[in-house]
């Protein structure tokens, strides 16, 4: 049986089994979800990599701790290397992102990467 995307959002075109409580449960922890938001931990040690994953929705997220990070896309290309970015925030600190296609992360630092996502539901 294929997997099929959820029909809340007919333009989210990548299906379930790529949630990230489906293909990275190891690293996330929904600590509150309903119809509106759905709450994770998210937890990254130094030198561990989260499989290929989305985040369908946008979300406000309190980072309790940073480390450098690389995220690749679905096929391995490297989208994004924090030491190549602004300085690593302050923590704690509050960031917005918007829904995440299909990705992978690998905490290459020396710290865990621990946040709180909020993610808001249409």
């Amino acid at each position: 049986m294929s997997e099929e995307p959820r029909e809340a959002s007919s333009t989210w075109p990548w299906p379930d089994s790529l949630d990230a409580m489906i293909a990275a449960r190891e690293f996330h922890r929904v600590l509150f979800e309903n119809e509106r938001v759905r709450v994770l931990d998210v937890h990254i040690q130094p030198g561990q990599s989260v499989p290929v994953h989305t985040h369908r929705w946008p979300a406000a997220v309190y980072v309790l701790s940073s480390s450098d990070f690389i995220r690749r896309d679905a096929d391995g290309q490297l989208i994004f290397d924090s030491r190549t970015a602004s300085p690593l925030p302050a923590t704690p600190a509050v960031q917005w992102t918007g829904p995440l296609p299909p990705h992978s992360v690998e905490n290459i630092g020396n710290a865990d990467i621990h946040l709180i996502s909020t993610e808001l539901k249409d």
